[in-house]
């Protein structure tokens, strides 16, 4: 997860974090805003930002000026600050990766990046979650009555019980946005998540947005869940229902499959771009395998030996499959856990004619089914008999050659 510093067009460094899909390479960019008075390190946008990875997204959550990690004030981290930061954002990712299509806000934010959207051109869809419809909501949640700005530059307000710093021109920015016209006007897809139990921006505001806006538009309750999406479940949700959304306007680009040349399976390592991360595909099947990272991988798939024992483990369930139904033995689930390793001879409770430290597999079964002692006894047999399980010990002969 890079780690990014972008100035803003005032001179301001806004911290920031780059979420990558595992094999690093995302199809698409989103930008996320948070919430008014949070941070871009709030559990949920780092939730909704990991599960919008999953979905091949590269997603950048960061820090409005003057929040979080950002240089500034908060006093300086009015809406339209809010959204000069998108705008400052959006410049950035476009001229260091790729144009972000993908705006996503929560609260304040969802507001902050559909006025972003509108000055986007590469945007080509907006997600809000929790968002008011009416900018100047956020006034209503200052707790400090009518204070008197003409007599003091700052004023102390409670925000969701926090204290903070504010002046005249902060409140006033508010004003400045009419939001239900630009929402009208922006003839972008978009999709408005809110809670109807939401305490800090009523469920009316979705139903504003969503009137305002033409289609594509959609809506999605999160039923139950806080103004902050506080549970993880909330948020995880919130995002993978973004992600599925937007595949309709994001299609995945297709895939160029690797030519196995007749053969059964290819491997692919590109060391230019890659560290150990190998691409593997069969002629219908793609996965990726890799190096745990205390080896120096980057863990974005299993290793080969795991990968072998994925084949030894596959091998053997189906083995005990077949061999109980032709048995009609009430054999309903295989579970078979193993491990590679290395063993001295000495330490093996199997006969061997080699000595000194061998390759060892140790494989465990949990059958679960109405099986006798010695059913299950004649099953483990079996699962030394699977065909991979016999290729392993019998030593097979590997021809190497160059193409």
């Amino acid at each position: 997860m890079p780690k990014l510093t972008i100035v803003n067009s005032k001179g301001y460094s806004l911290n920031g974090f780059l979420e990558l899909p595992a094999n690093q390479k995302p199809e698409q960019y989103a930008i996320f805003g948070h919430c008014f008075t949070c941070s871009g390190s709030l559990s949920a946008v780092r939730n909704i930002s990991r599960e919008l990875t999953k979905h091949g997204f590269g997603v950048l959550r960061f820090d409005f000026t003057g929040l979080g990690l950002s240089e500034g004030s908060f006093t300086e981290s009015h809406f339209t600050a809010n959204v000069d930061d998108l705008l400052d954002v959006h410049s950035y990712m476009k001229a260091h990766f790729k144009a972000p299509s993908l705006l996503v806000g929560h609260s304040l934010g969802g507001a902050g990046v559909i006025v972003a959207a509108s000055q986007l051109v590469d945007v080509k869809a907006v997600a809000t979650i929790g968002a008011p419809s009416h900018v100047e909501h956020v006034k209503r949640l200052f707790t400090y009555g009518n204070p008197d700005f003409e007599k003091e530059d700052l004023v102390e307000v409670n925000i969701g019980g926090r204290p903070f710093n504010i002046d005249k021109n902060f409140v006033e920015n508010f004003d400045k946005t009419d939001l239900p016209k630009i929402v009208k006007n922006l003839k972008k897809p978009i999709l408005i998540l809110h809670s109807p139990k939401d305490q800090t921006v009523d469920i009316e505001n979705a139903r504003n947005l969503f009137t305002e806006a033409f289609h594509p538009k959609s809506f999605v309750s999160l039923d139950d869940a806080d103004h902050l999406l506080m549970q993880a479940t909330d948020s995880e949700y919130a995002g993978s229902v973004i992600g599925s959304w937007a595949k309709r306007y994001f299609p995945r680009p297709a895939t160029t499959k690797l030519d196995t040349e007749g053969e059964q399976v290819v491997g692919h390592l590109d060391l230019v771009n890659n560290n150990f991360t190998t691409s593997i595909q069969t002629t219908e099947h793609s996965l990726i395998a890799d190096e745990p990272t205390s080896v120096g991988g980057d863990d974005f798939g299993p290793s080969p030996y795991e990968l072998l024992n994925s084949g030894l483990a596959a091998c053997t369930v189906m083995t005990l499959k077949l061999y109980a139904q032709r048995k009609k033995w009430d054999l309903q689930e295989v579970y078979v856990y193993l491990s590679h390793g290395k063993k001295h001879s000495d330490d093996i409770n199997i006969e061997t004619n080699k000595s000194g430290y061998l390759d060892h597999i140790s494989k465990k079964l949990r059958l679960v089914g109405d099986l006798t002692e010695e059913q299950k006894n004649r099953l483990k047999e079996i699962a030394s008999k699977c065909p991979v399980h016999k290729t392993i010990i019998s030593g097979s002969i590997i021809e190497t050659e160059l193409l």
